[in-house]
C-alpha cells in the first residue's frame, strides 16, 4: 500500500470568518466553469444551500462580491465570478503554491513522521 501523502492547507480568517480556503477557492473555480451556482455544488457534491452560504461569507469578507448572481426565470439564471472574484482566487492560488513550496522541505522529514495511513472518514 503506498504511502499517504501529507499536505498544506491554507485558510484565510477574516475576524472568526473564513473569508477563503481550498473548499471555497474550489467553489469559485467551479462557477468559473459552470456559470451556476447549483451545477458548481452538484460538481462538488455539496448543496446548493451550502455553497450559496459559501458564498455569502466570501461576499460579506470581500470589499466587492466575488460573484453576482441572476435570478432565474423564463431567460435562465446564473452566476459568475466578478473580476474581484478573479483577483481574489488568483491570490489565493499564489499564496497556496508558495506555502506549498516554502514548506516543501520541511514537510518531507515531516511526513516520516507521520502514520502510513491516515484515520479513517474525517476527524476534528
Amino acid at each position: 500500500m503506498p504511502r499517504a501523502v501529507a499536505k498544506t492547507r491554507i485558510r484565510v480568517l477574516f475576524g472568526s470568518a473564513f473569508a477563503i480556503g481550498p473548499g471555497k477557492a474550489d467553489l469559485l473555480q467551479a462557477i468559473e466553469q459552470t456559470g451556476s451556482i447549483s451545477a458548481a455544488a452538484r460538481s462538488m457534491g455539496m448543496s446548493y444551500r451550502r455553497a450559496w452560504l459559501l458564498i455569502d461569507t466570501m461576499n460579506q469578507c470581500f470589499r466587492e462580491p466575488v460573484v453576482d448572481t441572476a435570478t432565474g426565470g423564463k431567460g435562465g439564471g446564473g452566476a459568475r465570478i466578478t473580476s474581484s472574484g478573479l483577483t481574489v482566487l488568483r491570490r489565493y492560488r499564489e499564496m497556496e503554491a508558495g506555502a506549498a513550496a516554502s514548506v516543501a522541505r520541511h514537510m518531507a522529514g515531516f511526513s516520516r513522521l507521520m502514520c502510513k495511513v491516515p484515520p479513517a472518514g474525517k476527524t476534528y
